[in-house]
């Protein structure tokens, strides 16, 4: 069994495996979706603990590794996470999920589980093994440097919890860089936009350009719908001076339903 670079494996040890079952706090009733389960350390040990775990696997050769030594409670999927239909698992009922994320389609996973969290409402919350870099990013804050996109796209559907810190020495091979377990505890939205669609839009414009001021950034936008970033600043009661960095949830919220509403 060997770490193959073109799917970012880095394979979790015993010990951590263990640590991560800890920290997920399975449930004998509960069905699991598990991404990237790789040669098996927590799909092994999650699975007879819960009533049901679907694992996603890109890597063929770790498919036919895992498939002789799971459970008849696991059901393996060979198909690339970004790629895979997974609203047929949630017809039986809500979900969790676990995974080990390769660090280079991080994003884009979390992403899709906002989508489907978003459009069917039934992913119950998201353990997460990240890259320490981008679970900062998620966790961050208004007027941080880490505060953009993901954080503010994440924090609008989900409350974020830290659960584990791990050294580079808790995988094999070892990566160049620290990681972190976060748990996404998915909910209604904390602010609901007026269109969700407007909202994100919004928010990755102003943040292709977060060191210029709103009254800048947000010109390209607000252009694009007929408006003046200005005129839209003013409608929502946000100074235009301000940088994109410095706004919350609500603010952004109110802001993009300018757009919306008129």
């Amino acid at each position: 069994m060997r770490a193959k670079k073109r799917y970012g494996q880095h394979f979790l040890q015993p010990e951590w495996a263990e640590k991560l079952v800890d920290a997920i706090e399975p449930r004998s009733g509960d069905r699991f979706l598990e991404i990237g389960p790789g040669p098996g350390a927590l799909t092994l040990r999650l699975a007879p603990l819960v009533a049901e775990l679907t694992a996603v696997e890109l890597d063929p050769e770790m498919v036919a590794l895992l498939r002789p030594q799971v459970p008849p409670s696991v059901t393996l999927i060979e198909a690339d996470f970004l790629d895979a239909d997974v609203r047929p698992l949630l017809d039986a009922g809500p979900l969790r999920v676990a995974g080990n994320l390769p660090y280079n389609v991080s994003s884009p996973i979390i992403f899709k589980l906002l989508d489907v969290h978003r459009t069917t409402g039934r992913i119950l919350d998201a353990t997460l093994m990240l890259q320490r870099e981008v679970a900062e990013r998620i966790e961050a804050v208004p007027d941080t440097r880490d505060y953009g996109v993901l954080s503010i796209l994440v924090q609008l559907h989900a409350d974020v919890k830290r659960l584990l810190s791990l050294p580079p020495g808790a995988f094999r091979p070892a990566p160049r860089v620290h990681s972190s377990v976060l748990r996404l505890t998915f909910r209604p939205p904390a602010v609901p936009p007026a269109d969700e669609a407007v909202f994100e839009a919004m928010v990755r414009a102003v943040f292709t350009q977060r060191r210029k001021t709103l009254s800048n950034a947000l010109r390209p936008f607000a252009a694009s719908r007929g408006r003046s970033a200005a005129g839209a600043l003013e409608a929502a009661g946000i100074d235009p001076a301000r940088r994109a960095e410095t706004l919350q949830l609500h603010e952004m919220a109110r802001l993009a339903d300018v757009f919306v509403n008129g």
